[in-house]
């Protein structure tokens, strides 16, 4: 529904999508998303606070609306009268409006367009605006949040409305630097200059529910390739396949999502020096099984079962051994990888980053999460989380359990091994907590590029190897019938990996296997998790990753070769 919503005074409205005529305060009621066909109206700036913010919650901003006309613009009208025009059209002193609040309780900053205002374009007043929003957020240690709605920067302006866009962005750069989250609601339309800064720079971006964004528009598009454009072009849908936004939500829960945003922002501000007490682990979270445990078996029927389609998936243990999972898409260059999956998440009520491999059960579902092979697109998903948590004092949790990265050619095209090795360089220096389970398949760099942490667990029938055990066999031995060898071969059980410290603790699983008993699984993996992760969170950042370095470099062949000649 292109349409804006009904005004005061209009007793019905016709729905711009299913022509429904609707009664206004029905309309209303649902949040001016049509009870029909579900299509969002656009919302203007005061009722998108009143629909987001708590209650009384929302204080104005001084606005300034100072006069600017910086090069005398004149088209069918001087640009001054436009300003006067669309001042008393909207009630507004410019197309956005900036305030503190609350949502959910949690405290923020909020700039809000309104597209009735000159198209909400951007011009040097509105870039002063929310500047100054995002200095506010900075100087009260909390999050921005950006509601967009613009056709691009303010042409009236001319090139100093393009200054606008950095001007801003350099403004979200410093709550970066900062640590406190910044996120953007995309509305529609979002086009253009905003479209290129501050509405897609932000840590996490949302689009509601039937919103188009994009640099140029449609029709801008058409006539200068002169080709017709896809199904759903620079709609939510197409940006999410993309992997251009974090999520699409409705109308209706917009403020719940950004509510458990800003919650697990919050959760994870740390002051800035913290005594060095450690945690006491509670029992409920102590792993039944320690290092020196895990039953030896057949490393071959290890490897049937870590491969067993029933097993525990990565949105499985989201599901059952963590709380309130909110999943973040995209990589901000394309794609969305469905191999990889990650958003926040609590562990006994703490804000945490989860990241990990996902399979499905199914065959449509292994084929459509391409067995949960990343692409380089997936791998850089995972990365962008993994900086986002550190930038927000997040501890990171990461579910290992894939084959291996992808091996096709498109893969290798678009960068697979220099995806892969950022990502390890990336965590060698993550200055957060890092626990990374491998519950599954954990195989070869694929594996390694999500399993470079401060403790590294793994479920008692999961594998971790360089290869698998039939690559090995097709390249040392005869034919690949000597797969069983070759896993013996690998020692790529849990057991085996803990007298190699390469693994610090083994996750017993409920008998036979996680399978059986998949919420049996779910709490050990959630003690052994909490176990681990809670003696991390009061260790210095600069301690952790000097310690996580000096936990790979043991590997070294100096180091083994010592350790050998010991025993």
């Amino acid at each position: 529904m292109t349409a804006t919503a009904p005004r005061e005074g209009q007793l019905w409205s016709r729905c711009g999508d299913c022509a429904t005529l609707l009664y206004r305060k029905r309309l209303r009621r649902n949040l001016d998303v049509c009870p029909e066909c579900g299509a969002h109206a656009r919302v203007d700036a005061p009722d998108r606070l009143f629909q987001l913010v708590d209650p009384g919650s929302f204080t104005a901003l001084p606005d300034r609306p100072s006069e600017v006309d910086p090069i005398g613009f004149v088209d069918l009208l001087p640009y001054p009268h436009r300003l006067t025009a669309a001042r008393a059209g909207t009630g507004l002193a410019e197309a956005v409006v900036c305030g503190t609040a609350t949502v959910g309780r949690h405290p923020c900053v909020l700039a809000v367009m309104d597209f009735r205002f000159l198209g909400g374009s951007l011009g040097c007043v509105v870039g002063e605006l929310i500047t100054l929003a995002a200095e506010r957020a900075l100087a009260d240690g909390v999050p921005l949040v950006l509601v967009t709605a613009s056709g691009g920067a303010r042409m009236q302006e001319g090139a100093l409305s393009l200054m606008q866009m950095a001007t801003v962005s350099q403004a979200i750069a410093a709550l970066r630097e900062a640590g406190l989250l910044t996120v953007s609601v995309l509305t529609d339309p979002t086009y253009g200059g905003v479209a290129a800064s501050f509405a897609t720079n932000t840590d996490v971006v949302l689009a509601e529910s039937g919103a188009r964004m994009g640099f140029a528009g449609p029709r801008v598009i058409r006539q200068i390739t002169g080709r017709d454009l896809p199904e759903g072009f620079q709609t939510a849908d197409f940006l999410l396949r993309h992997g251009q936004v974090d999520m699409v939500v409705p109308r209706h829960a917009l403020r719940g999502r950004l509510a458990a945003l800003l919650a697990a922002a919050r959760a994870g501000r740390r002051p800035a020096s913290r005594p060095a007490v450690p945690r006491q682990v509670p029992p409920s979270a102590r792993p039944a099984v320690t290092t020196a445990q895990g039953a030896p078996g057949d490393a071959w029927e290890t490897v049937r079962l870590a491969r067993h389609p029933g097993r525990p998936t990565t949105l499985d243990y989201l599901e059952t051994a963590f709380d309130g999972f909110v999943e973040l898409h995209g990589d901000r260059l394309g794609a969305d990888c469905p191999a990889v999956v990650g958003g926040l998440a609590r562990l006994d009520g703490r804000a945490v980053m989860v990241i990990g491999h996902q399979k499905g059960h199914t065959t449509a579902e292994l084929v459509g999460r391409n067995f949960g092979m990343a692409s380089p697109a997936g791998h850089r998903k995972a990365l962008r989380l993994m900086r986002l948590a550190a930038r927000l004092g997040l501890p990171v949790v990461t579910l290992v359990d894939t084959p291996g990265a992808d091996p096709g050619v498109r893969a290798e095209e678009q960068g697979q091994a220099a995806a892969i090795a950022e990502n390890i360089l990336a965590l060698t220096v993550l200055p957060t907590p890092v626990v990374a389970v491998i519950t599954g398949e954990g195989g070869s760099g694929g594996a390694l590029a999500l399993a470079v942490a401060d403790r590294v667990l793994m479920l008692q029938h999961a594998v971790y190897s360089v290869i698998s055990p039939e690559g090995c066999a097709a390249i040392l031995w005869p034919d690949r019938g000597a797969a069983p060898q070759a896993a013996r071969a690998l020692r790529l059980t849990a057991p085996d990996l803990c007298r190699l410290g390469i693994v610090d603790d083994v996750v017993p699983e409920p008998t036979p296997a996680a399978h059986h008993d998949p919420a049996d699984a779910a709490r050990a993996l959630r003690a052994a998790v909490l176990a681990h992760l809670l003696p991390l969170l009061d260790v210095p950042s600069t301690t952790l990753v000097r310690r996580r370095r000096q936990r790979f470099r043991r590997f070294g062949a100096a180091r083994l070769g010592a350790r050998a000649g010991a025993r």
